[in-house]
């Protein structure tokens, strides 16, 4: 990358753009790179802006204060501070920078908080909604946005899973979903059944048995392009089905949230649901949960306030 990265300079150790390259490369998922790279990116920019004060200890707690100051959440600070210890780490690893200076950058202490979680759950109306939209529309895009919502909603897989996925990941006799490409590079398996298996069959029907992603474009002609679907198409197939069926607002993600809190809510035990989700460990899935606000608003409702309006005369 071009531009003022370049120019990062401590105690003349020069250019710092293949360093920063190593930190990123080094991390397995791409979506941290991406997330990385953007923090780094921010660093920098801050940075130069206040004139290279060197990469240590008192210049990072600046930096720190500076992202709380403009109302950053604890989460992307943290992160921030993530990245910015990677690239020391790597800046010390190539002799750039001291083990001194690297050190009182690893000591500075995250930000402790909490925030409201992103996001929301699906109620069962709103996805009986958008599995009428795609059952009622003829065109091949129906069929496959129909299985396509069905696998998020019903294995709770990440976008990027989604599109991993090869035709010979899903086994057609047991329902079978083999999840290679997971976050952190580690494997799982999910299950399709019910509704969710014939949807995928009428799919697979269309599909037809050509190796390769399970999921294909559809051009506006109508056309399937046997190539894999980005990440981007998917987010844009969910905005336009919850359009077309009127179902208020909802990423992606939001399925693999309702994926948790649904199956919590039916009896799930937590520990088999984060395993489900690929959740390195049950506090992530509890964050997934959406019942505890349902469960806060109904709560609400036990409540009286003895006011009758006033009278109009």
């Amino acid at each position: 990358m071009e531009g003022p990265i370049n120019s990062i300079v401590v105690h003349g150790a020069g250019d710092y753009e293949g360093i920063i390259n190593l930190a990123i490369d080094s991390l397995s998922s791409e979506h941290s790179k991406q997330a990385y790279r953007k923090a780094l990116d921010d660093f920098i920019f801050w940075y130069m802006s206040q004139g290279q004060p060197g990469l240590i200890k008192a210049t990072v707690n600046r930096y720190k204060a500076y992202l709380i100051d403009r109302g950053f959440t604890p989460a992307s600070v943290n992160l921030k501070l993530s990245a910015i210890r990677k690239l020391a780490k790597e800046a010390v690893d190539n002799g750039l920078l001291g083990q001194a200076e690297a050190g009182g950058i690893a000591s500075i202490r995250g930000v402790t908080g909490s925030t409201l979680p992103r996001g929301r759950g699906l109620a069962s109306g709103e996805l009986h909604a958008l599995m009428a939209c795609c059952e009622n529309d003829s065109s091949p895009a129906g069929v496959r946005d129909a299985a396509l919502i069905a696998l998020a909603y019903s294995c709770g897989l990440r976008r990027a899973e989604i599109v991993g996925l090869d035709l010979e990941d899903y086994d057609t006799t047991s329902g079978r979903v083999l999840v290679r490409h997971g976050k952190g590079n580690k494997e799982r398996t999910a299950y399709l059944i019910n509704g969710a298996a014939r949807a995928m069959a009428d799919w697979l029907a269309m599909r037809a048995d050509a190796p390769g992603a399970l999921f294909w474009p559809i051009n506006k002609g109508g056309a399937l392009q046997a190539r894999r679907m980005t990440t981007q198409a998917v987010y844009n197939l969910t905005l336009k089905r919850g359009e077309l069926a009127g179902v208020k607002d909802f990423s992606p993600h939001d399925m693999r949230r309702t994926f948790v809190s649904d199956l919590l809510d039916a009896g799930a035990d937590i520990a088999t649901v984060a395993r489900m989700a690929g959740h390195a460990s049950v506090t992530t899935t509890q964050r997934y949960d959406r019942r505890p606000e349902a469960a806060k608003e109904k709560a609400a409702g036990l409540l009286h306030v003895p006011y009758h309006g006033r009278l109009v005369r």
